[in-house]
């Protein structure tokens, strides 16, 4: 008689936990809904891997708690994302795994006719527009900085005098260096940085997000003449730095718009790949971009990789446009 009130004694709160826990469980996949820019089919798989089935049959306790941990973690890193990097990129990037899971379908029309990365010059902003600016299509514009002093005066030195105690970069790309921030990019030796013989070799990227920093960037570099009249630059330029042999990984970026990437200094190679989707459909590009020459690529569409083939180095400055 003890042992069975003692059983029944023990077992409610057992049962009251796991009730809760389905309570929870179900809250936080309302909240993912909510706030996540999931599709209806994403929404349903993901409901009916961690909401117990219709009829009250029951998951064992150990992997209803499980499914609770994972189900929670998803919902803070979707929260946070929807709420840090929808509106401001600086501070944080969706990671790849992400990136490739939840990226929809691209239309293969806008490289199934690419057979190669067109040069043009003297191109009117209207032609551009029409032909390049929102089709996907890449391109090389050869004469869009003839006027800027970005070339003269970019260098090594200018970015460390520029960046000497401020911590302005809000994103940093260490690539296959050691460095972990900036700051320690400008604290390599003086020979590393000149890329004097017998050195490692390095390749960095970062974001500017310092008002001060971007007004005295663009003294030296103007808005591309054949951006359409229509389209705005962002404010946030993106540099890109390093020695011969070295650049990005194949890979594709998580942002809002295409985007112009100028060649201050150097040549850099770009290896480009259609979306997965458009393997069979699509061609993958090359084109080597040279000193005064401006590439424009939506790289949220192309898989794109960069490698510098001069000896001298390489400086890349660029931005997005809408």
């Amino acid at each position: 008689m003890t042992d069975v009130n003692s059983n029944k004694v023990t077992s409610e709160p057992s049962r009251k936990s796991f009730e809760h826990a389905k309570k929870e469980l179900r809250s936080i996949v309302a909240r993912i809904e909510e706030t996540a820019t999931l599709s209806s089919r994403s929404v349903k798989l993901f409901r009916a891997q961690c909401l117990l089935r219709h009829g009250g049959s029951k998951l064992p306790r150990k992997h209803l708690w499980i499914l609770l941990i994972l189900a929670w973690i998803l919902g803070q890193f979707l929260w946070n994302y929807t709420h840090t990097v929808r509106y401001d990129k600086c501070l944080a990037e969706l990671p790849s795994f992400a990136q490739k899971i939840f990226r929809p379908a691209e239309d293969c029309s806008m490289c199934r006719d690419v057979q190669q990365v067109d040069r043009i010059s003297s191109v009117d902003p209207a032609i551009f527009e029409e032909r390049y600016a929102y089709s996907g299509r890449p391109v090389v514009i050869t004469d869009a900085m003839s006027n800027w002093t970005a070339t003269e005066i970019f260098s090594f030195s200018f970015f460390k005098s520029l960046y000497d105690g401020e911590d302005a970069n809000c994103q940093f790309f260490p690539y296959k260096t050691e460095f972990k921030s900036l700051q320690d990019v400008f604290e390599m030796s003086a020979s590393r940085s000149l890329l004097e013989k017998g050195t490692k070799p390095w390749y960095v990227g970062w974001s500017n997000c310092d008002e001060e920093i971007g007004s005295v960037l663009r003294k030296h570099y103007q808005r591309p003449y054949f951006l359409p009249v229509t389209a705005e630059s962002e404010k946030t330029d993106w540099i890109f730095m390093g020695s011969h042999g070295y650049g990005a990984p194949m890979h594709v970026d998580d942002v809002e718009h295409p985007s112009w990437q100028a060649q201050i200094k150097g040549e850099k190679l770009w290896t480009l790949e259609p979306p997965r989707e458009c393997h069979y459909a699509c061609n993958a590009l090359e084109v080597v971009v040279h000193p005064g020459e401006i590439i424009v690529l939506d790289t949220n569409r192309w898989y794109h990789q960069t490698t510098i083939v001069s000896e001298e180095m390489s400086i890349t400055i660029g931005a997005e446009y809408d």
